[in-house]
């Protein structure tokens, strides 16, 4: 039809349990829309108030198109319905608690007209409550960059560790559904799936100005963050065909588990227990890194905890977000938020 030939980009968010937060998400995209531009949400069965609060803006935003599923499918699954559903000539797979900053929907359409297949758009790292900030940009580069066919290495180098956050990619529709998206259904990052398949895409550009800001900390798979950044991460990133060893490598290492420093992270952040040792380590690697792996998931966790806030107080004070993680995890304790506070850190 007319009209939807005249829409030129759909934003695309899967949505579970963000009653709370989907609000201010809505706020900060409706505001920003034009004719050329729609909204796609698709809630996975949320058991919490988000068909309520989705109401009040149906109600008044004629342009959100709603589906609600009867079952959770999972996030991967739940983005390719929302992009099969859109009507768009491209999709931004846009998250369900972040913000877009203002201008950003006006910045993405002005640079669709040069008829990219993947534009990606860098964020701003902020606190849960966005308050403030605790990473200035997503991207390692601070210039806008094209990448065509001959630059498959160095896009794969120099973007892939942002593109684990799903909110910067906007894609050209038709290529998404031309792709093998089932393949990475199950792996939470089905849109670099997509991305890096073959063949690799041949007009990529890359938007250094801060379109979203990230809520941190928020992510729904928290809990899962030993499993995901050790194993299904690393399985993802060192899977795909068309780029070297060399430029996989320069994401993560093929064997990310082997890093003592990261179960030493996981343990302080109460993601690595012995159930994960049982479950991941207890038939990896040799017997004296069994060991170390075993005495650091016994190593009890709020004294490493504590251990870890007051090293990054005294040592690390600019790692906002290592800080974060620490005061945020179940072993934190009254004497490591004490110790922030006293030290001018903000802490709940």
């Amino acid at each position: 039809t007319a009209l939807s030939e005249s829409i030129k980009l759909s934003i695309c968010m899967a949505t579970f349990n963000r009653g709370k937060f989907i609000g201010e998400t809505l706020d900060s995209i409706l505001t920003q829309m034009d004719s050329r531009v729609e909204l796609v949400v698709v809630d996975g069965a949320s058991p919490d108030n988000t068909p309520e609060v989705m109401a009040q803006y149906l109600s008044r935003y004629p342009e959100i198109r709603y589906y609600r599923e009867q079952t959770n499918s999972g996030v991967d699954a739940d983005y390719d319905k929302a992009v099969g559903y859109a009507k768009g000539e491209y999709c931004w797979l846009m998250t369900d608690d972040d913000l877009l900053r203002p201008g950003a929907i006006s910045r993405v359409l002005t640079e669709l007209q040069g008829g990219q297949d993947l534009v990606v758009v860098n964020a701003q790292i902020r606190n849960a409550d966005l308050s403030e900030i605790f990473q200035e940009s997503l991207f390692k580069t601070c210039s806008d960059k094209q990448y065509d066919l001959r630059d498959g290495e160095s896009f794969f180098s120099e973007m892939t560790e942002s593109l684990s956050f799903i909110g910067c990619v906007v894609i050209k529709r038709k290529l998404w559904l031309s792709r093998n998206r089932e393949l990475y259904f199950g792996s939470l990052f089905v849109h670099v799936g997509v991305i890096f398949q073959q063949p690799l895409l041949s007009k990529i550009s890359t938007v250094s100005e801060r379109l979203i800001a990230i809520r941190y900390g928020n992510a729904m798979w928290t809990s899962r963050s030993f499993e995901i950044w050790m194993f299904l991460w690393p399985q993802l990133v060192w899977s795909f065909t068309g780029v070297s060893e060399h430029a996989k490598a320069h994401v993560c290492p093929r064997e990310a588990w082997r890093s003592i420093n990261k179960l030493i992270h996981f343990r302080v952040t109460g993601a690595y227990t012995l159930l994960e040792y049982q479950a991941f380590l207890s038939n990896r690697g040799s017997v004296l890194f069994r060991l170390i792996a075993y005495v650091i998931a016994l190593t009890p966790g709020a004294l490493l905890n504590l251990l870890a806030i007051l090293f990054l107080l005294t040592c690390r004070p600019s790692s906002k977000m290592g800080l974060s993680d620490a005061l945020r995890s179940r072993y934190s304790t009254a004497a490591g938020h004490t110790a922030a506070r006293l030290l001018g850190v903000k802490t709940k």
